[in-house]
């Protein structure tokens, strides 16, 4: 990706940080004699509405995945979180298609997420698409990130990531990036965030600042992150965000040119992504604190994040 795409993108996510209006359930705006009706959904109707998207998501990827099995002891049906009957829809695929772990969770009324990790023999990102909302605050958190699956030193500023600060490292993070830009990150992907984050009414992006070491060291560089009203169009919108990444990440999962060598690279990328998905884990941990309380969160984050050690190359239990 060329500096001024990457430019680009980036301006984009500074335009549509703007302020979050207040809303109520139906809110008037006059201009010049004209009415604008803003519809505003309930969080049980939001959730809802993600899930049953969610849902229909996880369906698609079965289908043309179909050694993508359940886990069903590692799955939920109406486990209590936070008063709340949960689902987690476990799965994982340890054959040719290499998916590590797959997990769909639904909290009524507060969360919608999709984790998948895939397993070493690709070097397919792995995929966060995450929706909470604060009945009490009418407002919804969105998450969106394609995860790299080599390390690019993303973390450190870019001045911190030549060879006099990294030494030889330098040129294999910085050939990491490149590769990570050039088959993922391209120019149509950066236009469908683009077009994500100006869909979204009254959204302000989640700063930097609120990241910590877990989660710098996971997030990719395009990491969406997003607090907005609970508006019918803002759910929609984010519905269609998730499903078209979801798309993004199954058709890379189904090309076979994203295999890597038998041997070396892919015991490599096992060593990674095991170290990884204990850091993923970490990262979410904080984010279900704060929404579920000190037992339910540990709990979930646990649960959505699977099994921490792969037991096989490709398995996810």
């Amino acid at each position: 990706m060329n500096i001024s795409l990457r430019s680009s993108l980036l301006a984009s996510f500074a335009l549509t940080a703007t302020h979050i209006h207040a809303f109520t359930p139906s809110s008037l705006s006059h201009n010049r004699g004209q009415s604008h009706v803003v519809l505003q959904v309930t969080a049980a109707d939001a959730i809802s509405s993600l899930d049953l998207s969610q849902t229909n998501t996880v369906n698609k990827i079965a289908t043309s995945i179909p050694d993508l099995e359940a886990k069903p002891s590692l799955s939920w049906v109406n486990e209590p979180i936070n008063g709340q009957p949960t689902k987690l829809d476990a799965r994982d695929a340890p054959g040719p298609a290499n998916i590590a772990w797959l997990g769909s969770v639904c909290v009524p009324n507060q969360a919608s997420s999709l984790t998948i990790f895939n397993g070493p023999l690709t070097d397919v990102p792995h995929l966060l698409s995450r929706c909470t909302v604060s009945e009490s605050t009418n407002t919804m958190t969105f998450a969106l990130d394609f995860r790299p699956r080599a390390y690019g030193a993303y973390e450190l500023p870019e001045s911190e990531r030549g060879p006099d600060k990294l030494g030889r490292d330098s040129f294999t993070y910085s050939g990491n990036r490149k590769e990570y830009e050039s088959k993922f990150a391209n120019e149509d992907v950066v236009a469908f965030l683009q077009s994500a984050m100006s869909s979204f009414e009254g959204a302000t992006v989640i700063p930097d600042n609120t990241v910590d070491e877990y989660e710098s060291l996971t997030k990719g560089p395009y990491l969406m992150k997003l607090s907005m009203p609970i508006t019918d169009a803002n759910v929609a919108n984010v519905i269609a965000a998730r499903e078209k990444a979801a798309d993004y990440w199954l058709s890379w999962a189904l090309e076979d040119s994203h295999a890597h060598r038998p041997g070396a690279p892919i015991n490599s990328q096992y060593v990674y992504d095991s170290k990884y998905r204990q850091n993923a884990y970490l990262a979410l941990l904080p984010v279900y604190n704060e929404l579920f309380g000190p037992v339910d969160g540990p709990k979930i984050s646990a649960a959505e994040s699977g099994p921490l050690d792969e037991g096989y190359v490709g398995g996810g239990s």
